[in-house]
């Protein structure tokens, strides 16, 4: 059985911006589409996987909220990572973040790359 298509998406945005809404919206068309997606939050992006922080998110109102994006690509098995100075520069730990984040460096989503994944970023 051949092994899915990788896709990364790099979500440089968060609240102040509706793109990050349209990165999780493609995430979820990917994964729905059977691509393994891994999310990659930098800057404030991490802002979206802080505990509660997009529950009550609906930047574009023909998307679903973003807590349910977020919470489709955790309950799909992909994976999202934050950049660990992203994170620390907004003074989050691990416990401020939602159970399923991995914060890690760059080197995941690079050998994802060298795999062969396709990037979008927003």
């Amino acid at each position: 059985m051949a092994e899915n298509k990788k896709l990364v998406v790099v979500v440089t945005r968060g609240f102040d911006d509706e793109r990050s809404s349209v990165a999780w919206s493609i995430a979820n068309g990917a994964i729905n589409s059977g691509l393994d997606v891994t999310m990659f939050l930098v800057s404030s992006g991490v802002d979206w996987v802080r505990k509660g922080a997009a529950d009550g998110a609906h930047l574009n109102p023909f998307d679903p909220t973003m807590g349910e994006m977020v919470q489709n690509v955790i309950d799909a098995g992909s994976d999202i990572l934050v950049c660990p100075p992203c994170s620390k520069v907004r003074g989050y730990a691990d416990s401020d973040l939602i159970d399923e984040i991995t914060i890690t460096g760059s080197g995941a989503m690079h050998e994802l790359i060298k795999q062969g994944a396709a990037t979008l970023s927003f």
